[in-house]
């Protein structure tokens, strides 16, 4: 059995999903992608200057892991300056953050992406163990643990 994809956690997400170089009279220009999770990388080590260790920690995942994400971003972000490529942002496996779930009728818990948590308030969310619509986030999100990302109730 394959391993589950686990979630990137990211802080921010970008305004203007497009750069594209200002050459005149350039029709369609080669592009590459960057995905979210990469231009996270490139945020949090290049631009905030931290260490990969608390990069790793603030994206929830392993130390190897950033490096390899980071490594993909630098070598798009080089190839589009190098060679006039724009680049368009978007896709990847990221979340704005990570919630421990818990069904209210059988006890499972288990953990979840905030995005997939609007699904929850709409009541198309159930429990993977008894199917109960009645989940819940397990801690108490007021505070900075979800950094108002998520609900208690729903």
């Amino acid at each position: 059995m394959a391993r589950p994809i686990k979630w990137r956690k990211i802080e921010h997400v970008p305004v203007m999903p497009y750069f594209i170089p200002s050459e005149s009279g350039v029709e369609e220009v080669p592009n590459n992608i960057l995905k979210l999770e990469e231009l996270e990388a490139i945020r949090l080590k290049d631009l905030e200057g931290l260490e990969q260790a608390e990069c790793a920690e603030r994206m929830e995942v392993s130390r190897p892991t950033f490096q390899r994400i980071l490594l993909s971003a630098r070598e798009k972000v080089a190839d589009s300056l190098i060679n006039g490529k724009a680049i368009r942002i978007e896709g990847g496996n990221f979340t704005r953050n990570i919630c421990p779930i818990k069904c209210s009728d059988c006890g499972n818990e288990w953990q979840e992406s905030f995005e997939n948590l609007e699904l929850i308030k709409n009541g198309k969310y159930v429990c993977p163990e008894c199917g109960s619509t009645r989940v819940m986030c397990e801690k108490d999100c007021r505070g900075k643990f979800c950094h108002k990302n998520c609900r208690r109730h729903w």
